[in-house]
């Protein structure tokens, strides 16, 4: 027999979610996820994806996955620090290193493991944590699993920031003192004012950590926006994802040798969870040559994101202050966002809404994602949808 209890508990809250338009539907995708895909048989122009450089289904890396499929097996066996480390997790992480300029790295599962793991590992009930309010779910409970004082600060304010690393490191109350931010916020697409966080991190002796999940691959030719900045010498965390514009799965933390030293023997997803498979850390290695040796899909993805900008704003959207290709259209009402979002998919584009708790309650969107695989005739078709859909719910 089940708990009446916590199917009161499911049923009451999931019909809540659902009266408030805050209950998200999932939609499997039937095939690859690439610039065009197939829902319900239904064939859809793709905003929605975050595989920024088409490299989820670059033929290339799928040919080096097969290859380590065949020489090292499925799975990697075991943790890594009991045998799981196989030499292909050694030479993505010497690829990653050079990559973001630093002295290693250390690669994990996924980029939310990297921000449980990292921020744990170094920070305790001892230390306290300047965090950017509009920082990632993975980097806030990253913070409270690490038992720091959590002290936000308001979105990108570095006056505000400057007054609390202030107070906190004054107080005498803490030992030590980190800010975190993301390098590129993703519901928005703005970027981190990284030069005056750093400045300000000297000035009071602060650990720095930029999650750059949405900004490797992105900013600083792809190398991210920390190198974006020049400022891979002076910050002391570059966390990074493998799964977006890299297009594979899995997350990293780079910085100076005795950092990846120490969270190699006391980060708990590292030291308890099996080790990423071959085939994943072969093509993310891969991925990585290649944007070593080319600019070419950073430069595509940059022309795709600013052409669907400009037909959008043209349109009247709000695509609110984005400084990336993330292009957010904000409607608002959460209902309306989700009927809009429904609309798009009616029409044959697939562009999710994101409403609370992912963004704040009354900014609604859908946001779009556009990619160095896109066409332009992808994006003239998907604007043009826009339009109709805009005009007819009466948004511009």
């Amino acid at each position: 027999m089940t708990s009446k209890a916590l199917d009161t508990f499911l049923n009451e809250n999931i019909a809540g979610l659902k009266e408030q338009g805050l209950y998200n539907e999932i939609d499997p995708v039937q095939g690859a996820n690439g610039p065009v895909i197939k829902l319900n048989g239904k064939e859809l122009i793709n905003l929605s994806s975050n595989n920024y450089l088409g490299l989820a289904t670059n033929e290339t890396l799928k040919e080096v996955a097969k290859e380590a499929v065949d020489s090292h097996g499925v799975g990697a066996g075991a943790v890594r620090t009991i045998n799981g480390t196989l030499d292909l997790h050694l030479e993505l992480e010497k690829k990653l290193a050079a990559f973001k300029g630093t002295e290693a790295a250390i690669s994990y599962q996924s980029g939310f493991n990297c921000n449980m793991a990292a921020i744990s590992a170094v920070m305790d009930k001892n230390d306290a944590i300047l965090s950017d309010e509009l920082n990632h779910a993975s980097i806030i409970d990253g913070c409270r699993l690490s038992k720091a004082k959590i002290i936000r600060y308001k979105h990108s304010d570095m006056k505000d920031l400057r007054e609390k690393a202030k107070e906190a490191t004054e107080s005498g109350l803490y030992h030590k003192v980190m800010v975190i931010t993301d390098g590129v916020f993703s519901m928005d697409g703005d970027v981190a004012l990284l030069p005056e966080i750093v400045q300000i991190a000297e000035e009071f002796d602060l650990i720095t950590y930029v999650d750059d999940a949405h900004g490797s691959g992105v900013l600083g030719n792809g190398a991210g926006t920390v190198k974006h900045f020049g400022l891979q010498d002076k910050v002391d965390m570059q966390m990074g994802t493998l799964s977006k514009a890299i297009g594979v799965i899995g997350g990293y933390v780079a910085g100076k040798e005795n950092l990846i030293d120490w969270l190699k023997v006391r980060s708990r997803p590292f030291l308890f969870s099996t080790a990423v498979s071959p085939a994943d850390a072969a093509a993310s290695a891969k991925a990585v040559d290649m944007l070593m040796e080319s600019t070419e899909l950073n430069e595509k993805l940059w022309e795709n994101g600013d052409y669907l900008k400009e037909g959008l704003k043209k349109l009247g959207f709000d695509i609110g202050n984005s400084e990336t290709p993330i292009t957010p259209c904000i409607i608002g009402d959460e209902k309306d966002a989700q009927q809009f979002s429904k609309r798009l998919y009616e029409e044959g584009v697939y562009a999710k809404s994101i409403v609370f708790p992912t963004v704040p309650k009354g900014t609604g969107r859908v946001r779009n994602m556009p990619t160095a695989a896109h066409t332009k005739e992808m994006l003239d078709e998907a604007i043009a949808v826009y339009e109709k859909v805009g005009k007819e719910m009466g948004l511009i």
